[in-house]
């Protein structure tokens, strides 16, 4: 038992530790960035979340859901940047009744500086190597997945919950997994967050996909089950 007034001996604080003064990190080069574009953090976020949707076009319920803030405060943002000329409203081409936002030509370009990661974080993810970059990678998949399932993070477009994902289809290999929409082996490191091809397999399957993945289990029953999934998309 620790000593009262002693720092408990617990892995999970001093990651929480050390990820916090990651964070602080990010927010200051967040802050500096925006600030040299004459934006707020968030009217860059919504920018950018505009900008790497696949059509380009998003409503305002769908920046809150994924930059996981309320409704009000996209609508500030995007009022701001309507302001000074980066973005525009739309009515959606499906549903006339939704209004939807999107890039100018102008916040275009401007997107395209801000969507770069800082020169002192990247330096930092550098001194990692390849190795270390991949337990890393699967690391933050475990951490993402279970805030997700707590509703505390927007749903991210990850490997392990797509239906193109193989986990450990070449096993014993130093690119273990496959990616069928690209037909191609996958290490670790290669592991999407984030991906613009992903789609999501099935929730029967999904369980069993994550099981696969962190267990190392043989590939075969999570092709079987994603390839279940892919025809399903495709009827």
């Amino acid at each position: 038992m620790a000593r009262e007034g002693s720092i408990p001996n617990d892995s999970r604080v001093k990651l929480a530790a050390g990820l916090a003064k990651i964070g602080l990190v990010i927010r200051h080069e967040a802050w500096r960035e925006a600030g040299e574009h004459g934006l707020t953090p968030t009217q860059a976020q919504v920018m950018v979340t505009v900008d790497a949707s696949p059509g380009g076009r998003l409503s305002v319920g769908e920046i809150a859901r994924a930059l996981a803030v309320t409704q009000p405060t996209v609508s500030d943002a995007i009022s701001a940047l309507e302001r000074k000329g980066l973005i525009v409203r739309d009515r959606s081409e499906d549903d006339g009744r939704v209004v939807q936002v999107r890039l100018t030509a102008a916040g275009r370009r401007k997107t395209r500086a801000l969507a770069s990661w800082s020169d002192v974080l990247l330096r930092a993810i550098g001194d990692l190597d390849e190795h270390e970059q991949g337990v890393f990678v699967r690391g933050l998949m475990k951490m993402i997945r279970s805030l997700q399932q707590a509703g505390r993070i927007p749903t991210a477009r990850m490997c392990s919950t797509c239906t193109y994902f193989r986990p450990h289809a070449h096993p014993g290999s130093a690119t273990p997994h496959h990616c069928a929409y690209i037909d191609a082996p996958l290490r670790d490191v290669d592991l999407r967050l984030d991906c613009d091809e992903h789609e999501t397999i099935e929730p029967e399957q999904a369980e069993r996909l994550w099981e696969v993945f962190v267990g190392g289990q043989p590939a075969a029953s999570a092709q079987r089950a994603s390839r279940q999934s892919h025809r399903g998309h495709q009827h």
